[in-house]
């Protein structure tokens, strides 16, 4: 197993939002490369810059979408299986730190980097897990 906990929490520091750290220190599963998964999770930080859910988590499911793709509309299984995934890395969250909006996280507070390097973690082992099954 990779160090993709130390890789999200590098991109933090570097001053990339939430999404855009765990998103990009997916990359070596999701096949992006850092141009493209910091533009596209770009606008997730900060709850989609509306405090609702955390950019981490949108970060790993973004991540787990792009491992475990739904992109044909008669493919039940793949769009169960997303489904499944999402609901279990937000649950994941919620289980640890109470909440799942970023503002609620915040007002709580629970460290961002701490949630970023976690849910970034969370990411990897569910998607080492779904490409095993």
């Amino acid at each position: 197993m990779s160090n993709i906990k130390e890789k999200a929490l590098e991109y933090h520091a570097a001053g990339f939002n939430c999404a855009q750290s765990v998103l990009a220190a997916c990359k070596e599963y999701t096949g992006l490369d850092d141009s493209a998964a910091l533009a596209i999770s770009a606008g997730f930080g900060g709850g989609l810059r509306s405090g609702e859910i955390c950019g981490a988590i949108s970060g790993a499911v973004m991540a787990l979408g792009l491992v475990c793709p739904f992109n044909e509309a008669d493919n039940a299984e793949a769009k169960v299986k997303i489904a499944e995934l999402a609901k279990n890395c937000v649950s994941a969250c919620n289980d640890e730190y109470n909440y799942i909006r970023c503002l609620d996280l915040k007002r709580s507070g629970a460290n961002c980097s701490e949630i970023i390097g976690r849910m970034a973690e969370i990411a990897e082992n569910m998607i080492i897990k779904a490409k095993e099954n």
